[in-house]
């Protein structure tokens, strides 16, 4: 492990839907923080997730508002784009979403990729 931290870029659509999340689970920063801690010191956690074409990772986050520990809370679908950048495309409240699609990811990263400001 080197010492050199990652960055971490977030999509637009990541934003939107963290923004959307907000409203409803005041908590959401404090709960997805270590995630990103942990993402940040270079330690890729979570499950990889197949059928894309890109290093795809999905984690879950706790859900303190919703009080249902980490199988109800959050997930977040991270891209591992370089050895020291992550780009955080998508999150969901597990109990608002029960799946993500490998072709919903691939379609959210290839969006990005294609427009990264959108």
């Amino acid at each position: 492990m080197s010492d050199m931290s990652i960055q971490l870029k977030f999509t637009p659509l990541f934003k939107r839907r963290l923004k959307g999340l907000a409203k409803k689970y005041r908590q959401i920063q404090t709960d997805i923080q270590p995630v990103l801690d942990q993402i940040i010191q270079g330690n890729f956690i979570g499950n990889q997730i197949t059928g894309t074409q890109y290093i795809v990772y999905k984690v879950r986050a706790k859900n303190i508002d919703a009080e249902v520990g980490k199988s109800g809370g959050y997930r977040l679908i991270y891209q591992v784009e370089s050895p020291n950048q992550v780009v955080l495309h998508l999150i969901y409240a597990k109990s608002e979403q029960a799946n993500v699609s490998a072709e919903e990811i691939q379609t959210a990263i290839v969006q990005y990729q294609a427009d990264p400001d959108d």
